[in-house]
């Protein structure tokens, strides 16, 4: 017998939301949703992104996971204020791409970066002594400058990572490597710019996003609602976020302050305002 019903899922649109900066713990909730959302067959997911990017290897994982699912669901990802360098990337897992006219997007590029403060140690006579198996054991090191060869090392590994993202974008957008190149050097470029030049398929609000994916699956878009998953907040999170702005506003520098600490030294795709 054949059950004349749908499962409520299958009458919905799932939903993530990738906001701030993409590390290990946006890849941990995404994945774990991205999983749920596979058990429970929904047709579609609305990927929203407001993200500056993050980590490679963290935006590699979700970006292949979104790949997995492109057989058994349709993807339409929402660029929002800002989806720049990791969330274009991750965007790519998308076989949909919508963006406001406004949106900052594009930062296609690499960044290493380490903290210098040798001048500072020299003043207050500080210094460290260091034994080490190599050459380059310690490079990026704090208390001294890099030399040339461990400058070329570095760039090796950023022109490997580039190399990987231009790819991606090239793939999964059907461009050629050479056009992708053209614009993909760092800048930063509006949603109406990324139409023009093929990153994305059309402008539009995250509404018309949940529209798009609805028709895509044959759901009426009026009547389609969107399951919104993420991990549910403590009462503690949820008392604070609503009634103290200047709370969230510190938990948000301490954040980005822990990640900037945590990254040092870490090939990046992340814009850099």
């Amino acid at each position: 017998m054949i059950w004349p019903f749908k499962p409520r899922y299958r009458k919905q649109i799932a939903r993530i939301e990738v906001t701030g900066v993409i590390a290990s713990d946006t890849r941990k909730r995404v994945l774990e949703a991205l999983k749920t959302i596979e058990e429970r067959k929904y047709p579609a997911l609305l990927l929203r992104i407001d993200s500056p990017g993050g980590t490679v290897a963290d935006s590699q994982e979700i970006y292949s996971a979104l790949k997995k699912l492109q057989d058994k669901l349709k993807i339409v990802a929402s660029f929002g204020n800002i989806s720049a360098s990791g969330g274009v990337y991750i965007g790519m897992g998308a076989q949909h791409i919508m963006a406001n006219p406004g949106t900052i997007t594009g930062s296609i590029g690499v960044i290493i970066r380490g903290n210098n403060i040798e001048g500072l140690l020299d003043k207050v006579g500080v210094s460290f002594k260091v034994i080490k198996s190599g050459p380059y054991k310690d490079i990026l090191a704090f208390d001294r400058q890099l030399t040339d060869p461990e400058k070329q090392i570095l760039q090796e590994l950023i022109d490997t990572s580039y190399r990987q993202f231009v790819i991606t974008v090239a793939e999964s957008r059907n461009l050629e490597e050479t056009a992708v190149r053209s614009f993909a050097d760092g800048r930063i470029f509006t949603g109406e710019q990324a139409l023009e030049l093929g990153v994305i398929d059309r402008l539009g609000t995250e509404e018309e996003a949940r529209c798009w994916a609805a028709e895509l699956v044959n759901l009426d878009p009026d009547k389609t609602e969107c399951d919104t998953l993420e991990k549910p907040k403590s009462l503690v999170s949820r008392v604070l976020s609503n009634n103290n702005l200047e709370t969230s506003r510190l938990a948000s520098a301490k954040n980005w302050l822990e990640f900037e600490l945590s990254t040092s030294g870490l090939p990046l795709w992340l814009y850099r305002p």
